[in-house]
């Protein structure tokens, strides 16, 4: 990858003077993320690839892989997938938590064929949709722990995958059973110096499937080449200045493509240095709770996150612990509350970069920029090469025209880091449009200067913490009950999680049913823990459409009238509260609220307690408190 020096990215018209060249000569060749992670173990072989913290606290222990290390045990994996009858076409799936292993199968999945990550966490008959989907013919899984897990999924899935051809296991107790390999002998029979019997990856083949949503047994697997990788990864090294100076800390999963590219692919094609903290990264307190130590055991230099995270780790002392050396952190994935936001970086002295991607555009569209103006609440401007626009759509699904600037409309994408499409061709039905532009489905408009904003959905995603939730599993899962008619859900504003999933429900003539006795069916049938929502609201009627289709919009509004209320009554009490949420020209969804002024001498305190918790959430709104 090329490292040649070039202007900070302060501006869209630095962005557009660094794409005078086209972005071909950009990329070292060849293009593949083989061929970067050998060209850093050929430049660097001694310097610091990957460190592996097993508890996710530096005090208990490491394990540390250099660039020449890396490259080999990559490189066998890719040599012993190959040995198992892997093809440039064929799939490679792995169910495995962040281990050094991950890496090894993820990137010589790559160089040998085509990597599959699966989240783990997801239930058997989710995985097998995937797996089928992929026509996966190698797995590769974390073998048996104490506490029953991924290995048992294995055992449950492996013959309802007819396309399979091996399972190997990685770590686990006691001996491997005689249908499965060890990933670790089968990588001490190959060699690690070049691949063998197969010709390298070059750009325009297909590198990885991503799934996602992952919450229905009908996935869809976006299929993405070398090229798209390649290219983003450039383009986030680039716009963060990322280099060998650098150190990154990696607590987000890797079966998902921001950990995946942004403390994966990116820093190893410049040299930089990856702490894994532990295999259940920010999931484990541990990891949470030794970040800031993390930070000066390793010099870090920057991390990614979620909200969630940066909502735990304000909780962390950092008294007595350096964090000179951080830089930055970038969030993403999920909405950010400006007060979290602020919060976070009034705590710290840390400087926030939100952005924006999706696994269809590899990871990274758009970002606020390290060195300019950082646009608050925006998702800042698109990263070089990366052309963005909002555009008004027809019924039909087609661009009518452009939006003028501040206008709300769908944000489209189109550029080296756009996918080539899901496997499935009749999933292509309305996100890929004319002249490939993407549909992100996604509501935003851009400003005068270039930053985007994002101010709602046109799809119906729901992201709990990072988490992609397809509602139609919780719909599914609710008209299962025999009293529900209708069903539908929506993301709740969530001060920690971004959102939490919620539903509304219509009751079928004569029944009778309340919301306890849903929820607990919910939790009965939906095997997506992450999924079952946290509220069912039983309503008379759904708002419909013209066409008599559930307008979700308005249910939308719904939940944030909700989450408002009862984080209002949680400071105040059970007081009377109005909410009205309305469109906003430019905002989006934006909230009245009129309460009644706290009674007593502390009644100042209240309202700014009351406010600062109103603060937390991913909404705008504006308060009105009425004398009593």
């Amino acid at each position: 990858m090329s490292t040649s020096a070039h202007a900070p990215l302060r501006t869209l018209a630095d962005v557009e003077a660094l794409e005078q060249l086209p972005i071909e000569t950009r990329l070292e060749q060849p293009v593949s993320s083989h061929a970067a992670i050998a060209r850093q173990a050929e430049a660097t072989p001694d310097a610091p690839a990957l460190t592996f913290v097993p508890t996710g606290d530096a005090a208990d222990g490491e394990t540390r892989y250099d660039y020449a290390t890396l490259y080999r045990r990559i490189t066998q994996a890719a040599n012993a997938f190959i040995g198992l009858g892997v093809g440039r076409r064929d799939v490679v799936s792995y169910l495995l938590p962040n281990l050094p292993e991950t890496h090894f199968a993820l990137w010589g999945a790559e160089a040998a064929g085509i990597v599959n990550p699966v989240n783990p966490f997801l239930e058997v008959d989710h995985m097998v949709g995937i797996l089928n989907a992929a026509a996966t013919v190698v797995i590769v899984a974390l073998g048996r722990q104490e506490q029953p897990g991924i290995w048992e999924k294995v055992e449950a899935l492996r013959d309802r995958v007819p396309t399979l051809r091996a399972v190997v296991r990685v770590g686990g107790n006691g001996p491997c059973p005689p249908w499965a390999l060890d990933f670790d002998a089968l990588l001490s029979q190959q060699p690690g110096d070049a691949l063998v019997g197969t010709a390298p990856p070059q750009g325009d083949d297909v590198a990885s499937y991503f799934h996602t949503g992952g919450t229905t047994g009908t996935p869809k697997l976006a299929r993405r080449t070398h090229f798209n990788e390649a290219a983003n990864a450039w383009a986030v090294s680039t716009a963060l200045s990322m280099g060998p100076q650098d150190t990154l800390l990696c607590g987000l999963p890797l079966f998902h493509s921001n950990a995946m590219l942004i403390t994966g692919l990116a820093p190893f094609s410049v040299g930089a240095h990856v702490v894994m903290l532990s295999s259940a990264g920010y999931r484990d307190a541990r990891t949470i709770g030794g970040f800031w130590r993390s930070v000066e055991r390793y010099k870090a230099t920057l991390f990614s996150s979620v909200p969630t995270v940066l909502s735990a780790l304000l909780n962390v002392p950092r008294e007595g612990v350096d964090v000179s050396s951080l830089r930055f952190a970038v969030c993403g994935a999920a909405p950010l509350s400006i007060e979290l936001f602020n919060r976070f970086e009034a705590a710290t002295g840390l400087k926030l970069l939100e952005g924006y991607g999706m696994t269809e555009a590899t990871c990274v569209s758009s970002l606020n920029p390290r060195d300019g103006h950082r646009a608050i609440g925006s998702i800042g401007l698109r990263l070089p090469y990366q052309q963005m626009k909002v555009v008004q759509l027809g019924a039909d699904g087609n661009v009518q025209r452009e939006a003028a600037t501040d206008e709300i409309g769908t944000i489209l994408l189109r550029g080296p880091y756009v996918f080539s499409g899901y496997v499935k061709e009749s999933d292509n039905k309305g996100i890929c449009l004319a002249d490939s532009w993407l549909n992100t489905g996604d509501l935003g408009r851009q400003d005068a200067q270039g930053y985007f904003w994002l101010t709602g959905r046109a799809k119906d995603l729901i992201i709990r913490g990072g988490h992609n939730i397809d509602p139609a599993m919780i719909e599914e899962g609710l008209m299962r009950h025999p009293a529900v008619e209708l069903a539908a859900a929506v993301g709740k504003p969530d001060g920690h999680a971004g959102e939490l999933p919620m539903a509304y429900v219509t009751l079928r003539k004569g029944a009778s049913c309340d919301a306890a006795e849903l929820l607990a069916h919910a939790r009965s049938v939906i095997t997506e823990r992450a999924a079952v929502p946290v509220d069912v609201v039983v309503l008379d009627a759904l708002p419909l459409t013209a066409v008599n289709k559930i307008f979700k919009p308005k249910l939308r509004e719904l939940a944030i009238e909700k989450a408002l209320r009862e984080t209002l009554r949680k400071v105040c009490g059970d007081v009377d509260v109005e909410v009205a949420v309305a469109p906003h020209p430019k905002h989006g969804l934006e909230a009245q609220i009129v309460a009644p002024r706290p009674a007593g001498a502390d009644s100042e305190k209240v309202m700014k307690q009351a406010e600062a918790e109103l603060g937390r959430l991913p909404v705008r709104w504006t308060m009105h408190w009425k004398v009593r």
